[in-house]
């Protein structure tokens, strides 16, 4: 096994360990307890990574980076999407609850 195809492995693991936040947010329907820093840290790696790996001639490394990647956005538009349906529900509660 070369080491691009161990880092592989790793990054197709991360994307699938996103995965599990995609289906916790869908079944939750409600952004919570995330930091929009640490998100930014992690994507913006991510992107890079998408430049470094080929770069070095690491394909395997860039298709995990890519399925990293690919979850990350997925996640971000499910949030983008719950968070400002969580903000029309408090702003109609609270104009209905005097």
């Amino acid at each position: 096994m070369t080491p691009d195809i161990i880092n592989a492995a790793f990054e197709f693991g991360a994307g699938l360990m996103c995965l599990i936040n995609i289906r916790r947010l869908y079944i939750d329907k409600e952004v919570r307890g995330y930091s929009k820093w640490v998100f930014a840290f992690f994507t913006s790696w991510g992107i890079w990574n998408l430049y470094y790996y080929p770069h070095l001639g690491q394909w395997w490394s860039f298709w995990g980076g890519l399925s990293i990647c690919g979850t990350n956005f997925i996640w971000l538009g499910m949030a983008i999407y719950y968070g400002r349906k969580d903000d029309s529900e408090k702003t109609t509660d609270s104009c209905c609850h005097g």
